[in-house]
């Protein structure tokens, strides 16, 4: 079985003990960090294939660790988050985390949520994928599925790389594979995550706003990623 590398940052010791003896029970390779500035440091060191983030930490918060890790890599990423703090929920998803997990929470349920995540980022998680259909083209869109790549043509004909997430890129792929058709936001979850949860209507209305602002010209006039009011999602090309 192959072995993945994990971030785990909490600034809880006994939290993080517990956690990083289950994800090494579990077959990961495990690095630790109890604060956002140790987080930084682990991750440029170590270059993780997956962080487990809290959002509440000492001398660099969560937000900000996120954001800094965003510039630079698109690494997924699974916010650790107060359950009632919908707020902070949101907020990790607009700064470019995947996926949340709100306290207290279940061992097997992160794992879980990790282990989907890890699938959809490095592995075969589609099996029924035609060989043939490795790019996928619309408008001045190009995305490549073997590379994990999207192209746009800018207006003088040179193509410029975007960055996505894996859980934009997921959602992009389920969009452009079949245009004009509609999706709610349930069926957007289940095919790009894998599986849904509580809240998460508001997390795919998250990603959706991070996609457009990385791809349209005009997000305030969308051309690619259309809503259907009352339903959910289609894509225009």
């Amino acid at each position: 079985m192959e072995t993945y590398s994990v971030l785990l940052v909490d600034d809880d010791p006994k939290l993080l003990d517990l956690l990083a003896n289950y994800f090494k029970n579990e077959q990961f390779t495990v690095f630790t960090a109890r604060d956002g500035e140790e987080a930084l440091r682990v991750f440029a060191k170590k270059q993780p294939q997956l962080l487990v983030l809290d959002l509440m930490l000492p001398k660099i918060d969560g937000r900000d660790v996120c954001r800094t890790i965003r510039k630079e890599s698109t690494v997924p990423i699974i916010m650790l988050t107060a359950r009632d703090a919908e707020f902070d929920r949101l907020m990790g998803l607009e700064l470019g985390a995947d996926d949340y997990v709100t306290k207290p929470f279940s061992m097997r349920e992160l794992v879980a949520r990790v282990r989907a995540l890890l699938r959809r980022t490095y592995g075969a998680y589609c099996p029924q994928k035609v060989a043939a259909e490795t790019v996928l083209r619309a408008g001045n869109l190009e995305l490549d599925l073997d590379r994990h790549l999207l192209r746009r043509r800018e207006e003088g004909g040179e193509w410029k790389s975007i960055e996505l997430t894996p859980i934009e890129f997921s959602l992009l792929e389920v969009l452009m594979k079949s245009p004009g058709h509609v999706y709610n936001r349930l069926q957007l979850m289940e095919n790009s995550h894998g599986f849904a949860f509580d809240g998460y209507e508001r997390t795919i209305d998250a990603h959706i706003r991070n996609l457009r602002r990385k791809i349209e010209p005009d997000t305030k006039n969308p051309r690619y990623i259309l809503t259907v009011y009352g339903i959910g999602y289609k894509f225009g090309g």
